[in-house]
């Protein structure tokens, strides 16, 4: 699977082929159902990172306990 990154690029590349207004509607439908998937896709990424800055956030200074932050695993603190 793509990164983040990539599939908000693939989206806005997908936006910018259908407000061309040039391709046949089959196309354009396709493309769509193609956006919409990779919105939610987005979406769903974009909810689990800010769950995770919400804990980091909200995490009390003297807890010993780490929050589980698997989006992050094998990154150095």
């Amino acid at each position: 699977m793509k990164n983040f990154e990539e599939r908000l690029t693939t989206l806005e590349n997908l936006n910018e082929k259908m407000k061309e207004g040039s391709i046949p509607l089959d196309e354009a439908v396709q493309l769509f159902e193609e956006g919409i998937k990779l919105a939610k896709s987005l979406e769903k990424d974009l909810s689990k990172i800010e769950r995770k800055v919400e804990i980091l956030v909200n995490k009390p200074e003297d807890s010993t306990e780490k929050p589980n932050l698997e989006l992050f695993e094998g990154v150095d603190e």
